[in-house]
């Protein structure tokens, strides 16, 4: 056996342990429960053709050497990414940390208050600093957010203007050109008219619903919003801005002059540049928006015992309520880096933060004399930390390519400069000596910067921010060390027990994996520097698109979508611009099974078509013959038919194949969701069975950590056919021959989280990726044979089998008075977090084990089932007073001098022995959601507000 290999320590089940297992489910082999699960005529007859696998020691040498072909110059470029300086604290205490990057979204509040009150504080850094009434907890960057602000403003417009037919949306030509390929992207399927122009000549004529500015501008002007805002109201034209986060520490903050809507990006605070993500955007806006606002918002609650907890608010984003009603498919956040952020804000507090912009706008101010005393035209009057210089571009860019540093050239006439928190004096005067050399003028020294003034008393700052004590108080790395694990450990994550989450893969995140993260030079890459400096990161990503190729059975990858419900969109977009290709924009229809993920109707309606939903049978699979007339009915118009494979309730559907042809048949293409990708590598794949483009959720399959709720990267696979419409950029060129318009800001997405999937099929290679395809639907099947007897599993293949999950019925025991949630809450008390609720059956649950997970860790997760069970069968519906229904037990609560229950205390928080091994206990009770709801509170605001609600 070779001990080196890293399928070994990836995959949990040692050879003697699956042997048992295949004995328990009553197989003879491994292969042999393979072929009882996946349908003959899909199976691959041959292997994956990828690299032989490295061990991990092989790897890293690997991925250090490549990291030397990128090259980290001193870069100016600014247009939303920037260099800046992530205190150690926050990299070694979270970042690298498996106590944070691998928790799992907080639908459990009880076990996830630490990460919910970073995320609190962070949408209370984003209220103060935008001056806004609400905010949420991130979003994908700021492209995205920003067309999440016009669509919002969209929807909202009927409600509010009564303006049924205006779709016009002003947008400012400062706007940051990748937010511009967005707004495009976004607007052109909803029949929004987008009309670019100048702000400052902009008539506020009544045919406008909305408009944006970006705040300072991309050549870092910073014209006045105060006023354009003011007129905009009056001619009730909602206002959203695009900001800068750390210039709002000195410009004064746009909810302040009355703006609806507050975009941009937290990646100056601390998160490194990653050749463009992953980054958290923020969004905020008015409190009447709520029920608007895309994304998650974190609010303040209480428990059974009244205590303050926290929770996810209102479920805005949940999809499977709203479906095609829904206005946004965004589902997830950028979590981790949303927490790391919020951190920054908690280590520098405000006096820190007005360090740090005071230090960038000094030195820009001082950049600017120096470069008027050598003879420059620097044109912009009021700017925070960008010059515009009118000069002679080629020449200047000649010198600065020799001398290693990167600026921007929009044209040719044209030089911007953007200062940053980690450029110095030293820095400053190599800046001013590129220039004079240019000018052939003698280079001018500063020794030290002086305050700087170029912005206008109309816009700076006079309101204040991040008052509240925990800004005020974790200034030392020791504070805030302890602060920081303090919130890790009132969390659950993978490094204490499984999280069987079925859908949501929660695998191994290997250490080897994540180690690139923190290397200099894949960290500290601009996404917009010429292709020379970048060789590192365009090797990695051209050989991981070619892996996923290669997996996927398909043509050709764009890395660019930055979460599923990206990768989602962007596979629609790429249907719909074929089929225009062929002059048949008239085919709208995408028929989408009633069992689909929620976020499938979202999506198709933001592409612009038309939701018809197909039947499922009984069994839980698609209804063939519904779905055949539906085809041939819409036959002229059909689009696309959008489907999950393995099926959402965790079977290979028999008829797959024939349901594809249907498709093709009838002029449409075929969209597979990639969630349930786990139980394919290797085995089968998207192209065998018909389908044409497919998304992968990078965050669930490919080994890049959840985070706590993100990061996610949902690449898109497509056939040969639609590869020429791969997502572009207008910056940088990516994409196919006829490129439709950015999915993202970056030109490939979050591609620093891109290096963890590389190294998880380097290290793995063909045979340990099929492998761990394998052990995936070994330990599904084992969990479910234990159960048996216990749970009935709702749905299986023709042959009896899981596919990589199943679903457990627990409906039966409201006859014992029991719900779902009752057996979700329980479980924290033996260690687990729930599998996943009431999705897609209501009053079910969906497990899915994942291939890394232990015989042994697979036991004690059956072993707290089964007596969960057995708890159930001892208690009666007029009993609410009982182990389940109390559940989760706080430590609190089990050393109280009084005990009011009817049960032990040892029942409550030790019901096996395994607990007292490793007993996690949640900081609180059960949190009431309802009051929540009814008392929204988003911020940390101070207890006395938490009173009065």
């Amino acid at each position: 056996m070779n001990t080196n290999a890293f399928a070994l320590r990836h995959i949990g089940p040692r050879e003697d342990d699956q042997k048992l297992m295949l004995k328990t489910i009553g197989v003879e082999s491994l292969d042999q429960l393979i072929y009882e699960t996946i349908p003959d005529d899909i199976r691959l007859k041959n292997g994956l053709n990828l690299d032989e696998p490295m061990t991990e020691y092989e790897y890293l040498l690997h991925i250090h050497e490549l990291s030397k072909l990128n090259k980290a110059y001193k870069t100016y470029i600014g247009l939303g990414y920037h260099p800046n300086i992530l205190p150690a604290v926050i990299q070694r205490n979270i970042l690298e940390n498996p106590g944070w990057y691998t928790a799992y979204t907080p639908y459990q509040a009880e076990i996830s208050q630490g990460r919910l009150e970073a995320l609190l504080n962070y949408q209370t850094m984003v209220m103060d600093l935008t001056g806004m009434e609400i905010a949420n907890a991130s979003l994908l960057d700021e492209s995205t957010a920003a067309a999440e602000a016009m669509s919002l403003l969209f929807s909202v417009r009927t409600r509010e203007q009564k303006k049924q037919n205006i779709n016009k949306f002003f947008v400012s030509e400062n706007i940051l050109p990748q937010t511009l390929s967005l707004l495009q992207t976004r607007s052109t399927p909803i029949d929004i008219e987008l009309v670019v122009g100048n702000e400052e000549t902009f008539n506020f004529s009544s045919d406008f619903f909305g408009a944006i500015l970006q705040y300072p501008g991309k050549d870092g002007q910073v014209t006045d919003i105060k006023t354009f805002i003011s007129k905009a109201n009056e001619a009730q034209i909602k206002v959203a801005v695009a900001a800068d986060i750390l210039s709002l520490v000195k410009l004064e903050a746009p909810g302040q002059f009355g703006a609806d809507v507050v975009v941009g990006t937290t990646q100056r605070f601390g998160i490194p540049m990653g050749y463009g993500g992953p980054h958290a955007a923020y969004f905020a806006t008015r409190e009447t928006y709520k029920r608007d606002i895309p994304g998650r918002i974190i609010g303040v609650t209480k428990d059974t015992n009244g205590n303050r907890a926290l929770r996810m608010a209102l479920q805005t984003r949940e999809q499977h309520i709203k479906r095609d009603k829904a206005t946004s498919n965004i589902c997830t956040a950028q979590v981790l880096l949303a927490v790391m952020a919020s951190m920054y804000a908690v280590f520098h507090g405000p006096k820190g933060l007005k360090f740090i912009a005071n230090k960038v706008h000094n030195t820009t101010s001082a950049l600017a004399e120096a470069l008027k005393t050598l003879g420059y035209n620097q044109v912009n009057n009021v700017f925070f930390d960008t010059l515009q210089i009118k000069t002679d571009s080629k020449k200047i860019k000649k010198l600065a390519k020799e001398k290693k540093v990167n600026l921007y050239y929009p044209n040719k006439e044209t030089v911007t400069i953007s200062i940053n928190e980690t450029t110095s004096v030293r820095d400053l005067n190599y800046l001013i000596s590129i220039f004079a050399e240019a000018a052939e003028k003698e280079t001018i020294a500063i020794s030290t910067v002086s305050e700087g003034n170029n912005i206008s008393e109309t816009l700076k700052r006079t309101s204040e921010f991040l008052t509240l004590d925990v800004f005020n108080k974790y200034h030392s790395e020791t504070e805030l060390m302890r602060y920081i694990k303090l919130l890790e450990r009132k969390d659950l994550a993978l490094n204490h027990s499984m999280i069987s989450l079925g859908s949501c893969t929660m695998k191994l995140n290997a250490a080897s994996e994540m180690l690139p993260l923190s290397i200099f030079k894949w960290a500290n890459i601009h996404p917009f520097v010429p292709k020379k400096q970048a060789l590192g990161y365009l090797t990695v990503l051209k050989e991981l698109e070619d892996q996923l190729t290669e997996i996927t059975g398909f043509a050709a990858t764009s890395l660019q979508p930055n979460s599923g419900a990206q990768g989602e969109y962007a596979g629609l977009m790429v249907i719909k611009a074929y089929h225009e290709s062929l002059n048949q924009n008239h085919r709208n229809i995408c028929l989408i099974p009633s069992s689909a993920h929620g976020t499938n109707p979202a999506t198709a309606v933001m592409a612009g078509m038309k939701v018809i939903v197909t039947k499922s049978t009984a069994e839980g699979n698609i209804d063939v013959e519904d779905l055949r007339e539906k085809a041939i009915l819409h036959k002229d118009n059909l689009s696309c038919l959008m489907v999950t494979y393995p099926s959402t309730h965790g079977v290979y559907e028999s008829a797959i194949k024939e349901i594809t042809k249907i498709i093709h048949d009838n002029g449409g293409q075929v969209y597979m969701d990639g969630a349930n990708m786990n139980a394919q590598v290797g085995l089968t794949n998207p192209g065998n069975i018909g389908a044409d483009v497919c998304h992968l959720n990078l965050h669930k399959t490919f080994a890049i950590p959840h985070g706590g709720g993100g990061p996610g990267v949902g690449p898109i696979c497509v056939a040969k056919q639609l590869v020429p419409f791969l997502p572009g950029n207008p910056v940088k060129k990516v994409g196919g021959e006829k490129a439709i318009t950015a999915i993202s800001a970056a030109p490939y997405g979050s591609a620093l989280a891109c290096l963890i999937s590389y190294g998880y099929i380097k290290m793995l290679g063909a045979e340990g990726l099929t492998e761990s395809t394998k052990i995936a639907i070994l330990n599904a099947n084992y969990i479910k044979q234990r159960l048996q007897g216990s749970f009935n599993t709702l749905y299986s293949g023709e042959r009896g089998r899981a596919a990589h999950e199943m679903i457990i019925d627990c409906r039966p025991f409201k006859a014992n008075g029991i719900e779902v949630t009752d057996i979700a809450k329980r479980l924290i008390d033996y260690g687990f977090h729930a599998p996943t609720v009431s999705f897609p059956v209501a009053g079910t649950l969906m497990i899915e084990p994942t291939e890394s997970e232990s015989k042994a860790e697979i036991d004690r997760f059956c072993d707290a089932m089964i007596s969960i069970k057995k708890e159930i069968d001892q208690v009666s519906k007029d009993d609410e007073n009982n182990v389940l229904k109390n559940a989760p037990h706080t430590l609190e609560m089990v050393t109280a001098n009084e005990w009011y229950f009817p049960y032990s205390r040892e029942d409550a928080a030790f019901p096996l022995d395994y607990v007292r091994d490793n007993k996690f206990w949640p900081s609180v009770r059960r949190v009431d959601d309802a009051y929540g709801d009814r008392n929204l509170i988003c911020s940390c605001a101070p207890i006395e507000a938490y009173a009065e609600a």
